[in-house]
């Protein structure tokens, strides 16, 4: 009698044990594995406010004018820029460590916006989303520039360099298709691919930035 209470203590023992195994397999299983994709495409949509921005200084060469995008004095936006032209030059800084950007043109300081109608306009201060576009490169190696707060509008010129509606624009359309291209004589004269933004230190930074005596 004692042996067969023994026996099945130990059948029981054995049973409670692959039960708790298996739970704790389960409870492993079932721990989700961080998604880095999901994370970097989230904090992509955001303004990154701690970092020094980075800069470029590039033209845009649309495909259907055939000309370079130019910000003007009077705030209009065009594409009938030659190659060199001053206000073709672009200052295009980093929004987020993704692939959002704002464009200013650097004669003029006016930053590329699109307002709620879906024109093109230039403002003096480029802090809106409406003023953020989103660089996607495509298939044929042009870029196409999406708005950030409009997510359906791109920037798009006709063959006469005039602005198009945004609310008529789609990624595929060859009006929507750019290629970055160096100013002339930029290669000569700057060798810096980036530049970064400087920005006002504060006590807090001054403190830190104070070099280190051994």
């Amino acid at each position: 009698m004692k042996l067969k209470s023994s026996k099945w203590g130990y059948l029981l023992i054995q049973f409670m044990t692959l039960i708790f195994y298996t739970q704790t397999a389960a409870g492993l299983h079932s721990v989700s594995v961080p998604n880095f994709k999901q994370h970097v495409t989230e904090h992509s949509r955001l303004s990154d406010r701690t970092s020094r921005r980075l800069t470029r200084t590039y033209q845009l060469y649309s495909r259907t004018s055939g000309r370079h995008v130019q910000v003007l004095s009077n705030k209009r936006v065009v594409a009938n820029g030659e190659d060199g032209d001053v206000h073709a030059k672009l200052i295009v800084e980093t929004d987020t460590f993704g692939s959002r950007i704002r464009i200013r043109g650097a004669k003029t300081g006016f930053y590329i916006c699109m307002n709620k109608k879906g024109k093109l306009i230039g403002r003096r201060k480029g802090h809106g989303k409406d003023c953020i576009f989103t660089e996607i490169v495509l298939e044929n190696n042009y870029t196409a520039l999406q708005n950030a707060k409009y997510k359906d509008w791109y920037m798009a010129f006709t063959r006469k360099g005039r602005p198009r509606k945004a609310t008529r624009t789609q990624q595929h359309q060859r009006e929507a298709h750019f290629m970055k291209r160096f100013p002339r004589g930029h290669l000569l004269t700057e060798h810096k691919p980036f530049d970064i933004v400087p920005y006002q230190l504060n006590k807090r930074t001054k403190h830190s930035h104070r070099p280190v005596v051994n």
